[in-house]
Protein backbone atom coordinates (compact mmCIF):
# COMPACT_ATOMS: atom_id res chain seq x y z
CA UNK A 1 0.00 0.00 0.00
CA UNK A 2 1.09 3.69 -0.55
CA UNK A 3 2.34 6.32 2.38
CA UNK A 4 2.04 9.50 2.43
CA UNK A 5 5.43 11.40 3.08
CA UNK A 6 5.03 15.48 3.28
CA UNK A 7 7.54 17.80 4.25
CA UNK A 8 6.93 21.64 4.71
CA UNK A 9 8.38 24.73 6.23
CA UNK A 10 5.85 26.47 7.90
CA UNK A 11 7.95 29.26 8.78
CA UNK A 12 7.32 29.20 12.37
CA UNK A 13 3.39 29.96 11.67
CA UNK A 14 3.96 33.48 10.93
CA UNK A 15 2.10 33.95 8.18
CA UNK A 16 -2.04 32.18 7.73
CA UNK A 17 -2.23 30.02 10.15
CA UNK A 18 -6.12 29.39 9.29
CA UNK A 19 -4.31 28.57 5.32
CA UNK A 20 -1.86 27.13 7.06
CA UNK A 21 -3.91 24.52 8.66
CA UNK A 22 -6.49 24.18 5.44
CA UNK A 23 -3.63 23.03 3.32
CA UNK A 24 -1.71 20.79 6.15
CA UNK A 25 -5.15 19.16 6.53
CA UNK A 26 -5.12 18.96 2.37
CA UNK A 27 -1.90 17.45 2.04
CA UNK A 28 -3.43 14.31 3.43
CA UNK A 29 -0.54 12.61 5.15
CA UNK A 30 0.65 9.88 6.84
CA UNK A 31 4.09 11.45 8.10
CA UNK A 32 4.40 15.07 7.88
CA UNK A 33 8.18 16.31 8.15
CA UNK A 34 8.04 20.03 9.19
CA UNK A 35 10.41 22.99 9.39
CA UNK A 36 10.61 25.85 10.84
CA UNK A 37 8.28 24.59 13.48
CA UNK A 38 7.65 26.78 16.61
CA UNK A 39 10.19 26.69 19.26
CA UNK A 40 9.95 29.83 21.14
CA UNK A 41 7.03 30.84 23.55
CA UNK A 42 4.46 28.17 24.08
CA UNK A 43 6.06 25.99 21.21
CA UNK A 44 4.84 22.38 22.27
CA UNK A 45 1.38 24.03 22.12
CA UNK A 46 1.74 25.61 19.07
CA UNK A 47 3.02 22.56 17.72
CA UNK A 48 -0.13 20.27 18.88
CA UNK A 49 -1.70 22.74 17.23
CA UNK A 50 -0.36 22.73 14.11
CA UNK A 51 -0.77 18.80 14.14
CA UNK A 52 -4.18 18.90 15.12
CA UNK A 53 -5.10 21.00 11.63
CA UNK A 54 -4.25 17.88 10.04
CA UNK A 55 -5.47 15.32 12.51
CA UNK A 56 -1.79 14.81 13.68
CA UNK A 57 0.26 14.62 16.59
CA UNK A 58 3.82 15.07 17.16
CA UNK A 59 6.03 12.33 17.13
CA UNK A 60 9.89 13.42 17.14
CA UNK A 61 11.74 16.74 17.05
CA UNK A 62 12.98 19.24 20.19
CA UNK A 63 12.32 22.89 20.86
CA UNK A 64 15.72 23.44 19.07
CA UNK A 65 16.67 22.88 15.28
CA UNK A 66 12.52 23.84 14.47
CA UNK A 67 12.21 20.67 13.33
CA UNK A 68 9.59 17.53 13.62
CA UNK A 69 7.83 14.84 12.63
CA UNK A 70 3.91 14.34 12.79
CA UNK A 71 2.17 11.46 12.34
CA UNK A 72 -1.57 10.48 11.37
CA UNK A 73 -3.93 8.38 13.57
CA UNK A 74 -3.36 5.48 11.69
CA UNK A 75 0.81 5.51 11.94
CA UNK A 76 1.70 3.48 14.58
CA UNK A 77 5.18 5.38 16.17
CA UNK A 78 7.80 2.58 17.40
CA UNK A 79 11.00 5.45 17.97
CA UNK A 80 11.21 8.97 18.24
CA UNK A 81 13.64 11.46 19.24
CA UNK A 82 15.39 14.76 17.94
CA UNK A 83 19.65 15.46 17.62
CA UNK A 84 21.36 18.52 17.40
CA UNK A 85 23.74 18.80 14.54
CA UNK A 86 27.55 20.17 14.92
CA UNK A 87 27.08 23.90 15.96
CA UNK A 88 29.19 26.23 13.86
CA UNK A 89 29.91 30.01 15.51
CA UNK A 90 27.47 32.70 14.81
CA UNK A 91 25.10 29.88 12.73
CA UNK A 92 21.83 28.92 13.68
CA UNK A 93 21.48 25.54 15.51
CA UNK A 94 20.42 22.87 13.58
CA UNK A 95 18.80 19.39 14.18
CA UNK A 96 17.49 16.23 12.86
CA UNK A 97 13.79 15.07 14.21
CA UNK A 98 13.58 10.95 13.12
CA UNK A 99 10.56 9.09 14.03
CA UNK A 100 10.76 5.35 12.90
CA UNK A 101 7.04 4.69 12.33
CA UNK A 102 4.58 1.70 10.75
CA UNK A 103 2.59 3.13 8.06
CA UNK A 104 0.38 1.03 5.94
CA UNK A 105 2.38 -2.17 5.81
CA UNK A 106 5.61 -0.13 5.63
CA UNK A 107 8.20 0.07 8.44
CA UNK A 108 9.97 3.51 7.84
CA UNK A 109 12.61 5.96 9.44
CA UNK A 110 11.50 9.41 8.54
CA UNK A 111 13.74 11.93 9.31
CA UNK A 112 12.93 15.76 8.86
CA UNK A 113 15.98 18.53 8.85
CA UNK A 114 16.38 22.51 7.97
CA UNK A 115 19.82 22.95 6.11
CA UNK A 116 21.89 26.29 6.67
CA UNK A 117 22.10 28.83 4.31
CA UNK A 118 26.55 27.97 5.29
CA UNK A 119 27.42 25.80 2.31
CA UNK A 120 30.01 24.38 4.08
CA UNK A 121 27.75 23.53 7.27
CA UNK A 122 24.72 22.26 4.75
CA UNK A 123 27.32 19.54 3.30
CA UNK A 124 28.62 18.50 7.61
CA UNK A 125 24.70 18.41 8.55
CA UNK A 126 23.85 16.56 5.66
CA UNK A 127 26.47 14.32 6.15
CA UNK A 128 25.66 14.30 10.05
CA UNK A 129 21.67 13.43 9.60
CA UNK A 130 21.81 11.55 6.84
CA UNK A 131 24.39 9.06 9.05
CA UNK A 132 21.94 9.28 12.44
CA UNK A 133 18.59 8.78 9.90
CA UNK A 134 20.41 5.62 8.70
CA UNK A 135 21.26 4.54 11.88
CA UNK A 136 18.22 4.32 13.17
CA UNK A 137 17.23 2.68 10.47
CA UNK A 138 19.08 -0.26 10.99
CA UNK A 139 18.55 -0.59 14.68
CA UNK A 140 14.83 -0.83 13.63
CA UNK A 141 15.19 -2.91 10.23
CA UNK A 142 13.12 -0.02 8.51
CA UNK A 143 13.63 1.95 5.38
CA UNK A 144 14.84 5.09 5.48
CA UNK A 145 13.22 8.39 4.21
CA UNK A 146 14.79 12.11 4.64
CA UNK A 147 12.71 14.69 3.94
CA UNK A 148 13.76 19.21 4.15
CA UNK A 149 14.44 22.33 3.33
CA UNK A 150 18.01 22.11 2.08
CA UNK A 151 18.37 25.70 0.85
CA UNK A 152 20.02 24.77 -2.12
CA UNK A 153 19.15 23.21 -5.34
CA UNK A 154 19.63 20.11 -7.40
CA UNK A 155 23.20 20.75 -8.62
CA UNK A 156 24.47 21.54 -6.01
CA UNK A 157 27.12 19.37 -3.43
CA UNK A 158 24.54 18.98 -0.27
CA UNK A 159 21.85 17.40 -2.69
CA UNK A 160 24.09 15.99 -4.90
CA UNK A 161 25.32 14.28 -2.27
CA UNK A 162 21.75 13.28 -0.95
CA UNK A 163 21.16 11.75 -4.20
CA UNK A 164 23.71 9.82 -4.62
CA UNK A 165 22.90 7.81 -1.43
CA UNK A 166 19.23 7.91 -1.57
CA UNK A 167 16.40 8.75 -4.46
CA UNK A 168 15.34 12.27 -4.78
CA UNK A 169 11.86 11.40 -5.04
CA UNK A 170 10.50 14.44 -7.32
CA UNK A 171 12.47 13.66 -10.85
CA UNK A 172 11.46 9.58 -10.48
CA UNK A 173 8.01 9.87 -10.65
CA UNK A 174 7.04 13.68 -11.01
CA UNK A 175 3.63 15.72 -10.51
CA UNK A 176 4.02 18.95 -11.43
CA UNK A 177 7.39 21.09 -11.72
CA UNK A 178 8.45 20.73 -7.97
CA UNK A 179 9.17 24.37 -7.93
CA UNK A 180 8.81 25.41 -4.12
CA UNK A 181 10.08 28.55 -3.35
CA UNK A 182 8.99 31.24 -2.68
CA UNK A 183 5.35 30.27 -2.03
CA UNK A 184 4.17 33.38 -4.14
CA UNK A 185 5.35 32.22 -7.48
CA UNK A 186 7.74 29.68 -6.93
CA UNK A 187 11.16 29.87 -9.21
CA UNK A 188 13.07 27.17 -7.12
CA UNK A 189 13.45 23.57 -6.47
CA UNK A 190 15.06 23.71 -2.58
CA UNK A 191 12.47 21.36 -1.04
CA UNK A 192 12.76 17.87 -1.18
CA UNK A 193 12.08 14.01 -0.01
CA UNK A 194 14.86 10.86 -0.21
CA UNK A 195 13.78 8.05 0.06
CA UNK A 196 15.59 4.36 0.31
CA UNK A 197 16.27 2.64 -3.09
CA UNK A 198 13.95 0.20 -1.96
CA UNK A 199 11.11 2.34 -1.93
CA UNK A 200 9.15 2.78 -4.82
CA UNK A 201 8.41 6.34 -5.53
CA UNK A 202 4.57 6.18 -7.10
CA UNK A 203 4.35 9.94 -7.43
CA UNK A 204 6.19 13.14 -5.68
CA UNK A 205 5.32 16.93 -6.33
CA UNK A 206 2.59 19.76 -4.48
CA UNK A 207 -0.18 19.59 -2.20
CA UNK A 208 -3.52 19.53 -3.10
CA UNK A 209 -4.61 22.84 -1.58
CA UNK A 210 -6.05 25.96 -2.51
CA UNK A 211 -3.66 27.82 -4.15
CA UNK A 212 -4.66 30.56 -2.53
CA UNK A 213 -3.77 29.53 0.77
CA UNK A 214 -0.38 27.29 -0.57
CA UNK A 215 0.68 31.61 -1.47
CA UNK A 216 -0.33 32.81 2.07
CA UNK A 217 0.04 30.19 4.63
CA UNK A 218 4.21 30.21 4.34
CA UNK A 219 6.53 30.94 1.94
CA UNK A 220 7.32 27.50 1.10
CA UNK A 221 5.22 24.82 -0.80
CA UNK A 222 4.78 21.78 0.50
CA UNK A 223 5.80 18.65 -0.96
CA UNK A 224 4.39 14.94 -0.67
CA UNK A 225 5.39 12.01 -1.78
CA UNK A 226 3.73 8.71 -2.00
CA UNK A 227 5.72 5.88 -1.71
CA UNK A 228 5.27 1.97 -1.93
CA UNK A 229 6.79 -1.15 -0.15
CA UNK A 230 8.61 -3.39 -2.30
CA UNK A 231 6.44 -5.29 -4.03
CA UNK A 232 3.47 -3.98 -2.97
CA UNK A 233 0.36 -2.00 -4.71
CA UNK A 234 1.42 1.31 -6.32
CA UNK A 235 -1.48 2.62 -6.91
CA UNK A 236 -1.95 6.84 -5.70
CA UNK A 237 -4.26 7.25 -3.22
CA UNK A 238 -7.92 8.76 -4.14
CA UNK A 239 -7.28 12.28 -4.98
CA UNK A 240 -3.52 12.02 -6.54
CA UNK A 241 -3.62 13.36 -10.03
CA UNK A 242 -0.03 12.39 -11.48
CA UNK A 243 1.41 15.05 -13.70
CA UNK A 244 -1.15 17.84 -12.36
CA UNK A 245 1.03 21.00 -11.60
CA UNK A 246 0.08 22.71 -8.21
CA UNK A 247 1.82 26.25 -7.60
Amino acid sequence: MTVRIAGYNVRSMKDDTAALSRVIAALRADVLCVQEAPRFLRWRRRRRELASSGGLTPAAGRRSGGVAVLVGPDVRVLHGTGHHLRWFPGLERRAVAIAVVEARGQRLAVGSVHLDLDRGARLYHAVEALALLRATARRFDALPVLAGDLNEQSHEPTWRYLAGRLTDCHPVSPRGDGLTFPARGPRLRIDAIFAAGDLRVVSCGGGEADPADLAAATDHLPVVAELSRPGGAAEPLPGSRTGERHT
